[in-house]
């Protein structure tokens, strides 16, 4: 007897007019912006432009949706190509089967070449990536849970999901265990392991996100047994299965044997040296009774006068450098004379003259201005 369960929604659209919204297109395209916004700010922490994560996202997103349909449908042909099969499903991935293994491998080959059109290491920008990859992987489980599928072993359990007679695995249990959830709360733990040991004990570049693999996969693997849907196997053990190991132990070993170079965080200060950061000008409120466009103009009239000020105080400021420079090459002149009197001063004394004092001037002066040394006339 199930004392509690899961309910399932009735119906995984919403028609706005003649627009149909699928809640599990909803779920992938949430996912996409938040893995966006995540990426970004990681990329300006480490000294890049956040617009970056959006130029990728541009080309990974395709990709990795197309990839995502073909390992589907490779992993699952009896449902497409099989007797009662339909080929002209294999477009209609609004009704869900998307693979996660070729939606990672369609989407790193869509960022590798947006990075390299760009310019920017991939790896790096993959070690960004990795803790929205997993956020995003986490909204778009909720899709299944719209769908009604992908959901696991029947079970009486109190978080059991129900499912509707129409997607029922079993048609006599209506209960199920709820492998979307499951997925979706292990890839939060995964997502928080992520910010945290990037945080505390930065990795080299390109181990962060084989750390996200191999993390991942492996929830993924004990996920995988209790499903119940549909799935070619091999050797008794599901297609999926055997690539969440393959893989798992191939990110282990990235782990474990790459070596790079580690990409510090720069400072607030320094994202705003580099342009990285916008500073919003601060706008006081309109007042009351003011007009929209009245208001906007006095914010601007502000701002310029502003602007005019701090020009003006800059003028200033040069000015007076360039005084205060040319009192000190004044100054320098001055004592390069002093200087040179004096030695001069020295090299008479040592020749034998004497200064010429105020009571020698007159008649019996000397043109040069200094008195000879004293001695008998000349006869």
């Amino acid at each position: 007897m199930v004392l509690a369960a899961i309910p399932s929604p009735s119906r995984g659209v919403v028609h706005l007019g003649p627009v149909p919204l699928r809640a599990y297109a909803l779920m992938i395209i949430i996912g996409i912006v938040v893995a966006v916004v995540v990426t970004g700010r990681r990329l300006r922490a480490r000294g890049m432009d956040p617009a970056i994560a959006g130029e990728i996202a541009y080309w990974a997103v395709p990709f990795g949706i197309v990839g995502a349909r073909i390992y589907h449908v490779l992993s699952t042909p009896d449902a497409y190509f099989g007797d009662n099969g339909h080929v002209a499903d294999v477009v209609k991935i609004w009704n869900g089967g998307l693979g996660i293994w070729g939606a990672i491998a369609g989407g790193a080959l869509g960022a590798w070449f947006a990075a390299r059109r760009l310019g920017i290491s991939l790896s790096l920008f993959a070690d960004a990536a990795a803790p929205g990859i997993i956020l995003a992987q986490a909204i778009g489980r909720w899709g299944n849970w719209f769908n009604q599928e992908l959901y696991g072993k029947p079970t009486t359990l109190p978080w059991a999901v129900r499912i509707d007679p129409a997607h029922r695995a079993d048609p006599g249990v209506a209960t199920y265990q709820p492998t979307f959830l499951y997925e979706f709360l292990w890839n939060l733990v995964v997502a928080g392991i992520l910010l945290f040991v990037d945080r505390r004990h930065r990795l080299g570049r390109g181990r962060l996100f084989a750390l996200y693999v191999a993390l991942y996969t492996f929830g993924r693997l004990w996920i995988e047994m209790l499903r119940i849907d549909t799935a070619d196997e091999i050797l008794g053990l599901r297609v999926n299965i055997w690539t969440s190991a393959i893989v798992c132990i191939g990110a282990v070993v990235a782990l474990l044997v790459v070596r790079r170079p580690v990409d510090p965080d720069v400072s607030p200060e320094e994202q705003r040296a580099l342009g990285l950061v916008q500073e919003r000008s601060r706008r006081r409120p309109a007042d009351v009774g003011v007009e929209p466009d009245a208001a906007a103009r006095t914010t601007a009239d502000d701002i310029d006068k502003a602007t005019r000020a701090e020009a003006t105080r800059a003028e200033a400021t040069r000015a007076e450098a360039t005084r205060a420079e040319a009192t000190r090459a004044e100054a320098t002149r001055a004592e390069a004379t002093r200087a040179e009197d004096t030695r001069a001063e020295d090299t008479r004394a040592a020749a034998g003259e004497q200064p010429v004092t105020g009571a020698e001037t007159g008649a019996g002066a000397v043109p040069s201005g200094r008195a000879q040394a004293e001695g008998p006339p000349a006869p």
